[in-house]
């Protein structure tokens, strides 16, 4: 290449691609049904390849929020695609940088209604930063640790198994038989729904799964914000009769004046954030939910608060509050969380090992022993590692 001439850029997205996707199931919480559930899939296409097949990214949105189609198609899409190629590419002209991607992403965009448009962004998002550490051949992981945790990464990740929802007909010799299951599948802390029924018969669920758990096993609650002030709070109150991992989301995720009156009257910790999509409204719960950085937990879901990039923006405002990343450990169940706790240095992550299929859960073949799993080495996220997943993406 002569002197000072500019490298010709080798990286182009020709196309992205997505589809709707369903996750029935009869199961609910204490707000919603799941039976008419969708999902977004998506697929980033680019001009490169590796051993010969052409090197795409896959990326797809959490359980609990719909498919995004509509955003996706008509806004967030066709503004990548009319963006310059070389105003995508990073210093090295040689890769994607999902931050650029973002910016091109949010161009028009008005600030707030962190709702459906965090979701579409961070499908993207998911697919790019997939994408991005295939052209490096690395997992995921290592490379937001190389990036961001000054190379350090967790070999293992604590996870938890996600269930213990209202099916019908399922009463509690099912639920017991459900979290023993997950036991022995090697998960240490298992979690179960609450406000979907009455506080008497909500206890009895609580009683029995306790009554199955040994040393060093722990049980979570679920309230999904369904509860206002007072319930809210009489459940704190009748929960701390029992040890449990955590009092998840007594109420509705914005009300941070409720959360901050069930943070003081419970004497478990509490654990809330899933539906916060931005570091905006995740900066408004450390403010004023009163929640303790030596206690509780936070949960947002990097598939749902615009992808990776925000969540970097909401690691760093933890930090800036004295909170430390390892008391984060994101909703979702997915791969992506799962790299984003191991290279990021989060508590941990949620698992759905019988539920949200084909995108709850990890890679085929990853055992859990001792509540911690191991990710594969395969470059990107390992979507091609989890066969039901990788079938949903051959077709897109």
């Amino acid at each position: 290449m002569p002197a000072g001439a500019r490298k010709e850029y080798e990286l182009k997205i020709t196309a992205i691609t997505d589809i709707v996707v369903p996750i029935y199931s009869e199961l609910r919480n204490a707000y919603i049904s799941f039976a008419a559930m969708t999902a977004s899939a998506v697929a980033v296409h680019t001009d490169l390849t590796r051993n010969g097949k052409p090197l795409t990214g896959y990326g797809f949105n959490s359980n609990g929020r719909y498919a995004q189609s509509g955003l996706l198609r008509d806004r967030f899409i066709p503004r990548l695609l009319a963006a310059d190629p070389r105003g995508l590419l990073d210093a090295t002209g040689e890769n994607l940088d999902p931050a650029k991607a973002w910016q091109v992403m949010m161009a028009n965009e008005k600030p707030g209604g962190h709702g459906e448009r965090s979701v579409a962004a961070g499908v993207i998002d998911m697919a790019l930063w997939d994408l991005v550490a295939k052209v490096e051949g690395k997992p995921l992981y290592r490379l937001l640790a190389e990036r961001f945790h000054g190379g350090e990464y967790d070999e293992e990740v604590y996870v938890y198994a996600a269930g213990g929802y209202y099916y019908p007909g399922k009463e509690i010799n099912g639920l017991v038989e459900e979290m023993r299951a997950y036991l022995d599948l090697g998960y240490s802390t298992v979690k179960i729904k609450i406000g979907g029924a009455p506080l008497a018969d909500d206890l009895r669920r609580i009683e029995a799964v306790l009554a199955i758990l040994g040393p060093g096993q722990d049980l979570a609650v679920d309230a999904n914000g369904r509860f206002g002030r007072e319930t809210a709070l009489e459940y704190a109150r009748a929960l701390n009769h029992y040890s449990l991992k955590w009092y998840e989301e007594p109420c509705d995720p914005l009300d941070f004046e409720i959360h901050a009156e069930v943070a003081r009257a419970s004497e478990n910790p509490v654990a809330t954030g899933e539906n916060l999509f931005s570091v905006h409204d995740a900066r408004n719960l450390i403010r004023y939910g009163h929640l303790n950085p030596q206690r509780d937990y936070l949960q947002f879901d990097p598939a749902l608060s615009y992808g990776i990039v925000e969540y970097l923006r909401i690691l760093e405002m933890l930090r800036d509050h004295g909170w430390s990343s390892r008391r984060c450990i994101p909703h979702g169940g997915h791969q992506l969380a799962l790299h984003v706790a191991a290279g990021l240095g989060l508590h941990g992550n949620e698992s759905y090992p019988g539920v949200f299929q084909p995108f709850g859960g990890f890679a085929d073949g990853v055992p859990v022993r001792g509540g911690r799993v191991r990710l594969p080495d395969d470059p990107g996220i390992g979507i091609e590692r989890k066969q039901n997943l990788w079938a949903v993406f051959r077709e897109v």
